[in-house]
């Protein structure tokens, strides 16, 4: 008796992190970047960027954002922007990419933390407080909650604007990017919000 006890106790502690690593994939969230490929009824089939076939839905009320090109000249003092980059050997940051939100997505992910674009690239989010032409292009300094950096943008770095988008948008051959899918148990990923390419294919 004492044995099939031991026998039970030991199986319970051999599943339970497997469950656990289970829910714990399901809560991490999941950046989407592909195309359209194909819409089947309320699941839209994805080609991943990097290879293989997402199936992706989105939340309910989830909104349809557009990005579309924007300019060096579009970023200001005082706008908020996202900008993935490049950590430098002086302390700096090099943009990858620019992101300019809208004022009613002021506060967005602020903070400068890890991204996944390209190997060691962060993301930086917050304030722009100053900007300077340099010779490598302009210089922003981005200030957020616990500290600002300055980053360098190139004049050939991709700048883009989040404007209102609308789910007729989210047909084959859309690029699309999702910052924060969730796994669902059948397989799916769940998209509480989703951005659409306008002509052109999200950079972040």
């Amino acid at each position: 008796m004492f044995h099939r006890l031991l026998c039970a106790v030991w199986l319970i502690g051999l599943l339970l992190p497997l469950g656990q690593s289970t829910a714990e994939a399901q809560d991490k969230p999941v950046r989407v970047r592909g195309t359209i490929d194909r819409v089947d009824g309320d699941v839209y089939l994805v080609k991943a960027r990097g290879g293989g076939e997402l199936k992706v839905t989105l939340a309910d009320k989830a909104p349809v954002t557009a990005v579309v090109k924007s300019s060096l000249a579009d970023v200001k003092q005082g706008s908020y922007v996202g900008i993935a980059s490049m950590p430098q050997s002086d302390g700096s940051q090099k943009a990858l990419e620019v992101l300019i939100f809208p004022e009613t997505m002021r506060g967005v992910g602020e903070g400068h933390y890890g991204w996944d674009l390209q190997p060691s690239s962060m993301m930086t989010n917050g304030n722009v407080e100053q900007t300077v032409t340099s010779v490598d292009g302009h210089m922003v300094t981005v200030k957020y909650k616990d500290g600002e950096k300055k980053i360098t943008v190139a004049s050939d770095v991709p700048i883009v604007s989040f404007v209102p988008g609308d789910k007729d948008e989210l047909k084959p051959g859309a690029a699309i990017f999702v910052a924060a899918a969730k796994q669902q148990p059948d397989g799916t990923l769940q998209a509480p919000r989703i951005a659409v390419g306008r002509g052109i294919t999200p950079p972040m």
